[in-house]
């Protein structure tokens, strides 16, 4: 039997460099200031002082993973705390969910990291290189030494901003000022090194070469996008219906598009948004000032490419106006979005201001689950883990509630007051016992409720657990 020749294709098809052309308009500036807020906030913030007095870090926003501590400026949040956090996490799904169903993929096109830097590195490559006309040909031409001269100096410019790019990502974990002194003087752990090396990689690799092809190939958010939206999403389209058939100036043609690549010239990801809607498509709006700018020089109203539901094709083709925007906004799957989002982010907010500075949590010594003392007395024993959230060290007094009369005390140097001394910002273990006499109902009951109190003898703040007492079952 012959066999089949193999094909000779190869798997997988070479990245074809792409060479976006400047271009100046509303949505290019919008993206400048969005660039240069966002970076500004990852940059500074690790700086920014909070005081929280003496006992905790004045670091704005810090994630102390050695005290198990996140600090954001007046909020610290505890590792028992942590389903703040997930809160967090579920409503910036949600918020991704909400905004690309409604206006299509806004993060992907102005905010997301990888954007953003591409951005920035994409702006230096041009001034050190050229607009696209120049780049093209500096990639065409032979290595000789003008093109390894400018080579390395985009090289070195990326490296620098892929360096501060790590080294800022390290301060949000320790004390800046002091872990920058460690850095520069050799005297920092290796952990910080080996996370500013590998971010410094990740950085030039992502953001100067692989560039549209971690949002092709490694994010999943192009794949799931098309699930959230829908014809009435308001998202970068082509105008079809007014643009074809197309041509060029000169020639006799119905069509408002002259052909003039524009659109495809400025693109970051290289497609032509006059296929239709693609994968690709990050929406930064970059074509709309580009086709924009076109329109202006020929003399044809602006909006060939734009900002628009596919769902107004219809209306438009006929003559007539499209649907306000607010109206393919507030439908019931923006609605759904919204309202989830909000409830979960009023309930952070609500859990965040009721929640204790003080807390406690009960664990009951069941090895002996009890003890029967000299006199006949019931003791119970109990591990209660006592958290002062303040920055100052507390007298904390231990109580009990029950409905029987039951005695409490406490082990170590409160025993006769039952107090005891809760350093700042930490927990503390502290045992107790509770004890019922021979004649009273609960040494002879086998469960007899109770709640545990402890309160701040500053302030009279108080907190509770309700747990359990123990008796010689009858």
């Amino acid at each position: 039997m012959q066999m089949a020749s193999q094909s000779s294709e190869p798997m997988y098809i070479a990245r074809e460099p792409i060479f976006p052309r400047r271009v100046s308009g509303f949505f290019r500036t919008l993206k400048w200031w969005i660039m240069i807020v966002t970076l500004g906030i990852y940059y500074i913030t690790p700086w920014i002082r909070w005081d929280r007095g003496p006992a905790l870090p004045d670091q704005a926003v810090l994630v102390d993973l050695a005290g198990r501590r996140f600090y954001f400026f007046w909020i610290e949040i505890w590792p028992h705390e942590f389903y703040f956090v997930a809160g967090l996490l579920i409503m910036a799904g949600l918020g991704l969910f909400l905004f690309t169903s409604a206006l299509g993929r806004v993060w992907c096109g102005y905010t997301c990291p990888q954007t953003v830097w591409v951005d920035l590195f994409i702006l230096v490559e041009r001034w050190i290189e050229g607009d696209r006309n120049a780049r093209v040909r500096l990639w065409n031409a032979d290595w000789d030494l003008r093109k390894w001269r400018l080579r390395l100096t985009k090289w070195i410019v990326w490296i620098l901003i892929a360096v501060a790019t790590g080294g800022a990502w390290v301060f949000y974990f320790a004390d800046a000022p002091t872990l920058l002194v460690d850095l520069f003087t050799l005297n920092a752990h290796p952990v910080a090194y080996t996370t500013v090396a590998i971010l410094t990689a990740t950085t030039f690799v992502f953001g100067g070469l692989m560039r549209e092809q971690v949002c092709n190939y490694m994010c999943p958010w192009p794949r799931i996008q098309a699930a959230m939206m829908d014809p009435e999403t308001i998202t970068v389209a082509y105008r079809d219906w007014r643009g074809e058939p197309r041509g060029k100036k000169h020639e006799n043609t119905e069509g408002d598009c002259i052909d003039c690549m524009a659109c495809v010239n400025v693109c970051p990801a290289g497609i032509d948004i006059r296929d239709g809607q693609q994968m690709e498509c990050i929406t930064c709006a970059l074509c709309i000032d580009a086709c924009d700018d076109i329109m202006d020089k020929i003399g044809k109203p602006r909006g060939l490419i734009d900002y628009l539901a596919l769902s107004d094709e219809e209306a438009e083709r006929a003559g007539a106006a499209p649907k306000p925007i607010w109206k393919h906004v507030l439908r019931p799957r923006v609605l759904l979005y919204t309202a989830l989002w909000s409830l979960i982010g009023v309930g952070l907010v609500y859990a965040l201001f009721v929640r204790s500075d003080i807390e406690l949590t009960v664990e009951p010594v069941r090895n002996p689950t009890y003890v029967t003392l000299s006199d006949g007395s019931i003791r119970n024993v109990y591990n209660v883990r006592l958290r002062n959230k303040l920055g100052d060290d507390r007298q904390f007094r231990m109580m009990l509630s029950s409905d029987d009369i039951l005695r409490i005390n406490m082990e170590g140097e409160g025993a006769q007051t039952n107090q005891v001394t809760v350093p700042a910002n930490e927990s503390l273990i502290q045992r107790i016992y509770v004890t019922a006499r021979p004649e009273d109902p609960a040494a002879s009951r086998d469960r007899t409720d109770l709640r545990l109190w402890v309160e701040d003898v500053q302030n009279g703040d108080r907190a509770g657990r309700a747990t359990t007492f123990n008796g010689v079952e009858q």
